[in-house]
């Protein structure tokens, strides 16, 4: 991976102990919802491309939120990696990682955080240059004792652990050495983006970066 591309990702994540992953129907809720992360302290938002509003909400957030790092997530191919860097991304979130994408993010300036589930997979991308790692999904991947297995083995990766992880478990996976962040959802529950509770939102979002973290 390039060094300022490395060097870009590691800012984005080590800037609060928990990226948020959002799902997000309408452009009118990306706003105020990234304001009111980015209020809570948490900066690395990551807006994932499952639904048709996605690629708009980056762009929306890109351009009128201060202080956030916008991100896309489930991107699943080069053609989705283009277009949200075209939208405003700042980083790149995958599920799993394929040739294509590894291609389209040596081509891109804009860094990747691909997503392993197994040794193999973290090692093969490792042999790539990229030693940031989304384990996804986290808790049925197996979870902390996995990744503290990984960590003897893989001592020069590190990992933002997503899938399974919440208020309950978070401490606990950001007390791994090989943990930068943890992404979840929680932060921005669907309930409080209904009703437009923005300020249960940074509520939440402080809660969120005052975890601990050992990396």
């Amino acid at each position: 991976m390039d060094s300022q591309r490395d060097a870009e990702l590691l800012r984005i994540l080590k800037a609060a102990p928990v990226v948020p992953v959002l799902t997000i129907e309408s452009r009118a809720v990306a706003v105020p919802l990234a304001r009111a992360l980015v209020a809570g302290g948490l900066t690395a938002l990551e807006v994932t491309l499952r639904t048709a509003a996605g690629l708009d909400c980056i762009r929306a957030i890109a351009g009128e939120v201060e202080g956030a790092d916008v991100g896309a997530g489930t991107v699943l191919d080069g053609k989705q990696y283009e277009q949200a860097v075209a939208a405003g991304a700042r980083f790149i979130v995958s599920p799993g990682a394929t040739p294509g994408l590894v291609a389209a993010a040596k081509d891109s300036a804009v860094p990747f955080l691909p997503g392993v589930a197994t040794a193999s997979e973290a090692m093969t991308l490792a042999e790539d240059g990229f030693r940031f790692l989304k384990f996804f999904p986290a808790e049925p991947a197996g979870g902390i004792a996995y990744l503290k297995a990984l960590g003897a083995s893989l001592p020069d990766i590190r990992f933002c652990p997503t899938g399974g992880i919440g208020p309950k478990n978070a401490a606990d996976y950001l007390a791994l050495p090989n943990v930068i962040c943890v992404g979840g959802s929680w932060v921005a529950p669907e309930d409080a983006l209904d009703a437009g509770d923005w300020a249960r939102v940074t509520s939440l979002s402080l809660g969120a970066k005052g975890l601990a973290r050992a990396a």
